[in-house]
């Protein structure tokens, strides 16, 4: 990749004014809770690389509009988006197993599957260096990445059966991928429902604090509608005991983390599978938003498919995740797509801070490349969507095979050059953001 060299000055006005585009309208909504973002991004090149890929995209968008592996097919892939490393953890699928996987995806699109590729790569190519890593060493790292891709890639398209490609779940994985499995089964729902609930007058409630906003009957009035429009919205197998979706509590919430800062959401407690109180479940409503990659597609047919960011978060993630949470759905609110889904008891994500033996951390990246590739596999026209009438496996496989030998160091070169660039952006950033520079805040 050639990135631009552009002195301090120009590049800090570019990344106001991309920021402006990206967080202009929810940072004037809400500028408190975008300086806690702001804080947050700032404590390391990888957060600010996290909660920039409205900047990624700007900068990948310029500097390569196309490129090599990608065609008519491979240009049209459901991608995460916003993959990076600390992107992936766990979860329980809707049969009841629990899953080590990609997570969060609210930046998921219909795009080229290189560009989540090159993001993974750069976020390699970050936390390397965050670790003291050689240029080298960062290399082999990518180069790792990429054959697990390929490898499982074509495996996927050569017609491999399901236990020739296992997910990661307590019986197949190892390491830091099975030790956030342990933690996660560790977990319970009547541990998520002691931090969040209490018992008042013999039933469950929300208790006041801890980021609860108590709403007033208008407002309640509102959110109960989008749920009644949220339940349509259910697949028939999620609609198994009808006294699981009487609503026994509604509480405000306001989202601060690096994804979400602005976004209003709410929590609704539901009865749960059995009249005992341990088996309430919490689910949320949050405002979607307009995912990064999508200002760069100019294909009207993939912005048409999509009612509204809501119902195209929860269209992305069913077609890219097997077996979904069964409380996955959409809504809207105030005129605005919503995202719903379940407060999961069972969600960790993998832990960093610990992994930093070379060894250790090339496993986990080629594990993060086998489940990268088959994401990319899940969602074609066995999904069920038909956004993407095609095989994506057989038409990455083919792209992949037509120059074998460029795959790995097309993601090597863009790792190293993209991980420079988004050093030097977030000293940048930290300058801007400290001498007040940021309009808004």
């Amino acid at each position: 990749m050639s990135v631009p060299q552009l002195n301090d000055e120009r590049r800090g006005e570019e990344i106001l004014a991309v920021f402006d585009t990206a967080f202009g309208q929810l940072l004037a909504a809400d500028p408190a809770a975008f300086r806690v973002k702001f804080r947050k991004m700032a404590a390391s090149a990888f957060a600010f690389y996290r909660g920039t890929a409205c900047l990624f995209y700007h900068d990948l968008d310029a500097a390569e509009p196309s490129g090599p592996y990608l065609d008519e097919r491979t240009s049209r892939v459901w991608i995460h988006g916003d993959l990076h490393a600390e992107n992936f953890g766990t979860y329980m699928d809707s049969t009841g197993r629990l899953i080590f996987n990609v997570n969060d995806f609210d930046e998921a699109y219909v795009a080229p599957f290189t560009w989540d590729l090159k993001r993974f790569a750069a976020s390699v190519a970050l936390i390397g260096y965050a670790k003291a890593l050689s240029d080298g060493q960062i290399t082999e790292l990518v180069e790792t990445y990429a054959a697990a891709y390929r490898e499982r890639i074509h495996a996927v398209a050569a017609g491999a059966k399901r236990d020739e490609v296992p997910p990661f779940t307590l019986d197949t994985a190892q390491g830091p991928l099975l030790d956030a499995l342990r933690d996660a089964r560790s977990l319970t729902r009547f541990g998520l429902l002691d931090s969040m609930t209490e018992i008042r007058d013999f039933e469950r409630r929300f208790a006041p604090g801890g980021g609860s906003i108590e709403l007033d009957a208008a407002t309640r009035y509102k959110v109960l509608a989008a749920f009644d429009g949220y339940l349509e919205t259910l697949p028939e197998s999620s609609l198994t005991r009808p006294d699981s979706y009487r609503v026994k509590d509604v509480v405000g919430r306001r989202g601060i983390g690096i994804g979400s800062a602005g976004l209003p959401s709410y929590n609704i407690l539901l009865e749960g599978q059995s009249d005992a109180l341990e088996n309430d479940v919490v689910i949320y409503i949050k405002q979607a938003q307009t995912p990064a990659v999508s200002r760069h597609i100019t294909d009207q047919r993939i912005r048409d498919y999509f009612e509204h960011e809501g119902h195209r978060t929860v269209i992305s993630q069913r077609a890219l995740q097997a077996h979904a949470d069964p409380w996955l759905g959409w809504t809207e609110l105030d005129g605005a797509g919503q995202l719903v889904a379940e407060v999961s008891p069972y969600a960790v994500d993998l832990d960093w801070s610990d992994i930093d033996d070379p060894e250790e951390i090339a496993a986990v990246v080629a594990d993060l490349g086998r489940a990268t590739a088959t994401m990319h596999a899940a969602a074609d026209d066995l999904s069920g969507q038909s956004l993407v009438p095609f095989s994506t496996e057989r038409a990455i496989d083919a792209a992949i095979a037509a120059d074998e030998d460029g795959f790995a160091p097309l993601l090597v070169d863009f790792a190293h050059a993209y991980g420079a660039r988004a050093r030097a952006d977030h000293q940048t950033f930290v300058d801007l953001f400290r001498n007040g520079r940021i309009p808004g805040l």
